[in-house]
């Protein structure tokens, strides 16, 4: 984030407060000048007391949007062209300034940037994949940015490892050292750095220098910054490089000039904190992104900021487009406990049952999501996301409108699949079976077991039919709210349930190198008894 400032400028680490006049004054700073002769109007006096003024936010700069922009729209057309990058000594008195009259402690800021530089991460590199993580940080903030965002990996499920060669004997620093340490989180000596870091590492995090770094790299992270770029050197085909992902300004680059002579570090992703700096134009790798979500409209007006609008309540925002995907390189290699037949349940019902419990205790976003396939008389089959609503021996129960292209192709071929897939799990299990409806009384209860707003949106919908316009949806919805907003029931509409009784399970569950586990139930009898057989299929 920002380190090592230079003679001159003040720290964030150790101003206190610059609210009063006389302290303004002694900053050189033309910003804190202008504020101390009241000719900014983005800060007045109130009793004495410099304050920001509160007022609208304007969004009429030219060259693009601005931080008050918040459509998605706008988000995904924002081009890294349109963006405000920032000259070094802008950057210093961005932070002056936040921390002075705007009311910021150098740990708030260290704080919002290293969960920025985490989030980051996990948008781009997930912990299944790349879950070791090495973060290099230096003396200054950019590194107490690095001890951050590695208690946060380690948080979001990775397994970070810190290199801290030149520790700040700061209360500061040593409470983010401790705060590791309570996490069993390693501490790596340089000397105990593996001489091959590709080998030992998933993702390398760059937190030494920031942008106020002046002249070249002093041992031990000269040497640091070497291993770095020598990384690009790899070219087996087998051999996985680790990633680089560069806080603020990768280490050893100009802040305004950027790698100047082609030698430096080559990062996999940056993260921006506050705005760019201006080095960052020359960042060529695949994944860039701003953190640092504490920008007031006072400083983004002072210094005509254009920055992309962060999504929902995200702590990052990608700048640019992201890289162009070769689709058919598009795989994942599964790791999963093997799943063989002799520790299956004998019956495919308490099998089901069992890997459904794992997919609920797994916190997995609706383990009941299913995909039922149907095919009509005309031979063609169709698919839809459908929701599981219960299951037992007799077979497995969803709910629909009789009248919508499922029941119409059910009613002429009643047989139909169902897909249920548990990506966290690398599992999925296929469901065949005939089909039929389920009682009116099941469906009765089951109907109005259900928020009085959907048994009101059953009747609204009828389901596949064409409609002029949504508002003619939500047109009838209020009407229908206003008359049954006594509160009496709600009849139920051509609209019920249907079971699948099955007659074929396949559970699947994904293996290394597409050597899948596949184990399917097929039903047979003997002496009357329903037993069932179970093979394993070649994946």
């Amino acid at each position: 984030m920002r380190s090592l400032v230079p003679k001159g400028r003040i720290s964030r680490r150790s101003m206190t407060c610059l609210c009063l006049t006389h302290s303004l004054t002694q900053t050189h700073n033309p910003f804190a000048s202008s504020l101390h002769n009241n000719r900014n109007p983005l800060f007045q006096f109130v009793s004495g007391i410099l304050r920001p003024s509160i007022r609208p936010f304007s969004t009429n700069f030219k060259g693009g949007p601005t931080p008050a922009a918040s459509s998605s729209a706008l988000m995904a057309n924002f081009s890294s062209d349109s963006v405000t990058y920032l000259t070094q000594r802008d950057a210093a008195e961005i932070d002056e300034t936040l921390m002075g009259p705007l009311g910021f402690s150098v740990d708030q800021l260290m704080e919002l940037a290293g969960l920025s530089v985490a989030a980051s991460i996990s948008e781009v590199y997930k912990p299944t994949e790349h879950s070791r993580v090495l973060t290099i940080c230096g003396p200054g903030n950019n590194g107490g940015d690095g001890l951050v965002a590695a208690r946060h990996l380690h948080h979001f499920g990775y397994k970070p490892f810190v290199c801290y060669p030149k520790r700040t004997p700061k209360p500061l620093y040593s409470g983010l050292v401790t705060q590791l340490e309570a996490l069993s989180i390693p501490f790596l000596s340089v000397e105990e750095l593996p001489s091959d870091l590709s080998n030992e590492f998933d993702i390398l995090v760059d937190a030494m220098f920031g942008f106020s770094f002046h002249g070249s790299p002093r041992p031990p992270f000269d040497d640091l910054i070497q291993r770095l770029v020598s990384l690009h050197n790899i070219n087996e085909i087998d051999q996985k490089r680790p990633v680089i992902v560069s806080v603020d300004i990768p280490s050893g680059w100009h802040v305004e000039e950027g790698d100047v002579d082609g030698t430096g570090i080559k990062p996999d992703m940056l993260v921006s904190l506050t705005a760019p700096k201006l080095g960052a134009k020359k960042f060529g790798g695949p994944h860039h992104f701003l953190g640092g979500r504490f920008v007031p409209p006072a400083i983004a007006e002072k210094y005509k900021l254009v920055l992309p609008p962060y999504p929902g309540t995200s702590m990052c925002v990608r700048i640019g487009k992201p890289p162009q995907i070769d689709i058919s390189a598009l795989r994942e290699n599964y790791i999963s406990p093997e799943f063989l037949e002799e520790q299956v349940e004998t019956d495919p019902i308490n099998q089901f049952r069992k890997w459904f419990d794992d997919a609920m205790a797994a916190g997995l976003k609706e383990p009941n999501a299913m995909a039922l396939s149907t095919v009509g008389k005309d031979g063609k089959p169709s698919s839809r996301m459908v929701l599981l609503k219960g299951f037992e021996k007799d077979g497995f129960v969803w709910y629909t409108n009789y009248e919508s292209r499922k029941a119409r192709e059910l009613s002429e071929n009643p047989r139909a699949s169902l897909l249920f897939y548990w990506d966290g799990l690398n599992r999925q299990v296929r469901v065949e079976g005939p089909v039929q409806k389920v009682s009116d009384e099941e469906s009765e209860q089951y109907f109005h077991s259900r928020p009085r707003g959907s048994q009101i949106g059953a009747i609204v919908s009828k389901q596949s039919t064409v409609v002029p316009g949504r508002h003619v949806l939500y047109q009838e919805y209020e009407e229908l709210v206003q008359k049954y907003a006594d509160g009496s029931t709600i009849p139920r509409p051509n609209w019920g349930g249907y079971r699948l009784t099955p007659q074929l399970f396949e559970f699947w569950q994904g293996q290394k190198s597409r050597l899948h586990d596949r184990l399917q139930y097929t039903p047979y009898e003997i002496n009357g008894q329903r037993l069932w057989k179970i093979e394993r299929l070649a994946p």
